[in-house]
Parts: structure tokens; C-alpha cells; sequence
């Protein structure tokens, strides 16, 4: 825990204005702020350290700002090598072991990532979100050692694309890996991470009726009192894995 704050957990909050699909959506008005504010102030919610990791580009001057503004750790680094980015918060900040949340994520569930860390804690390089989250539901993100993406920046270029980080964890020999299980035996069908405009408007529309601090259990209480919901942005879920998938194989 940090004495400082009360906060424990370092939480790295991957952002950066350049967004293709959808253009600088962590700006993008959201509760009573915009979605990186709302990030930060959902972290701090669930008793995690903010930690905004984001690049050196000056379009990303204003992500500075904001985490200034919200009192939270900023560290800046690569535009895309994303693991360098947060070998270099590590060492900067002198974090041992962190988790990810994506800025894209406005609903991720803090119960989750202290388990995914706490299980991380049980001699393990790497928990991987479980398949419901990763493939759109964007309850959790990856629990990692400082250890385990130092190694795996030893074997890339600094100028490497690591968006699909993943990708490289899995090819380091030995590596000492597990994933978070399922919180149900049968996830329901959720796509709440924001790359499209249909995603925008339903997380919004989310937001107005449950609330910016919802639990992950309030937010799938919502879907099943509305079972047809999930349609408004669900087609998108093809179209984003497979960009994911043409991204992993370049």
C-alpha cells in the first residue's frame, strides 16, 4: 500500500489521444468529466494507484494535464511499444509488479483486478484476463511483474509495435503464466470497451441509468432486466477481433 495515499495496487492506465477508430475518445464527455477522468476516479474508487501511462507526443500534453488535475502519477514513453512503456514507468515510479487498465475500459471491475493481482502474487509472471473480458467485456485487465516485461523487452526493438503485447509474453520460454477464472460459469454476451461510435453511445447510455461508480454486478443487472441491450454495439465484436487478430499476425 502507499502510505501517501491509501491507494494500493499500482494500476497503469494505458492512454494516449491517438485513437484511429473513434478520434481522442479518452476526451470524449462521459459522467462529470470525460473518460480518462472517469478512469482515474474508478480506480481511486476501488483503493487502486493511478498510474497514467501515456506517450511523449504533445498531442498527449493534455493527458498530463488531466492526471495533474486529478492528482494522479503520470509517467510519459514510447508512443508504440507499449511494453517499453511500462518498463519505463516501473523503473521510474520503482514498481515491482502492476496492473493494466485500459482508458478504454469505463466499466472494469476493481474486485477483478485485485484478485488477478493477488493470484499474480502467488509466484506467478503474468494473469491474463479471462476470456469474457478479453474478448470485449473489458472486466480486467493483465497483472504483471516488472520482471517478466523487462524479459521480453530484451528480446524486441525499442521502436517495436507492442499494441498485441500478449503476443510477445506468450513466445518468452518459461514463462510462469495463468488466467483469472470466470466470475459465472456463463458470461453473458457484453461488449463494453470503447473503439466505435455504437460503443460510445451504450456505455453512455450505462452510464446515465446505473451511475460512473457501478458495480460490474449493477451494470449486468441492467442487461438481464433488458436482454436485447447488448445488440446496440454486439456486431461491432467481430469487426474488433479481427483487426486484433491482423494486428497479432504482422
Amino acid at each position: 500500500m502507499n502510505e501517501e495515499t491509501g491507494l494500493n495496487i499500482p494500476s497503469f492506465i494505458t492512454v494516449r489521444t491517438d485513437s484511429s477508430r473513434l478520434q481522442r475518445k479518452c476526451l470524449l464527455p462521459f459522467g462529470e468529466g470525460n473518460v480518462l477522468e472517469h478512469i482515474i476516479r474508478r480506480t481511486k474508487h476501488y483503493k487502486l494507484e493511478p498510474i497514467v501511462c501515456t506517450t511523449t507526443e504533445a498531442s498527449d500534453d493534455i493527458v498530463k494535464e488531466i492526471s495533474q488535475k486529478e492528482r494522479a502519477k503520470c509517467f510519459r514513453g514510447s508512443k508504440i511499444n507499449k511494453l517499453k512503456r511500462w518498463l519505463d514507468c516501473c523503473c521510474n515510479f520503482d514498481v515491482l509488479a502492476f496492473h493494466t487498465i485500459d482508458a478504454d475500459d469505463p466499466f472494469f471491475d476493481g474486485h477483478q483486478v485485485e484478485k488477478s493481482f493477488r493470484l499474480l502474487q502467488q509466484g506467478f509472471d503474468v494473469v491474463f484476463p479471462p476470456d469474457s473480458s478479453s474478448m470485449g467485456g473489458a472486466s480486467v485487465g493483465y497483472s504483471l511483474t516488472r520482471d517478466i516485461v523487462s524479459r521480453c523487452c530484451e528480446s524486441i526493438g525499442e521502436d517495436e509495435d507492442t499494441e498485441m503485447m500478449w503476443s510477445y509474453l506468450k513466445k518468452l520460454p518459461g514463462l510462469r503464466q495463468t488466467k483469472l477464472p470466470e466470475e459465472d460459469a456463463n458470461p453473458m454476451l457484453l461488449r463494453l470497451t470503447l473503439d466505435y461510435e455504437e460503443d460510445y453511445w451504450l456505455l453512455r447510455s450505462i452510464q446515465r441509468i446505473v451511475g460512473s461508480l457501478a458495480s460490474r454486478r449493477e451494470v449486468e443487472d441492467l442487461f438481464r432486466r433488458n436482454p436485447d441491450l447488448y445488440l446496440i454495439n454486439w456486431f461491432r465484436s467481430k469487426e474488433w477481433k479481427d483487426k486484433q487478430v491482423a494486428k497479432e499476425l504482422k
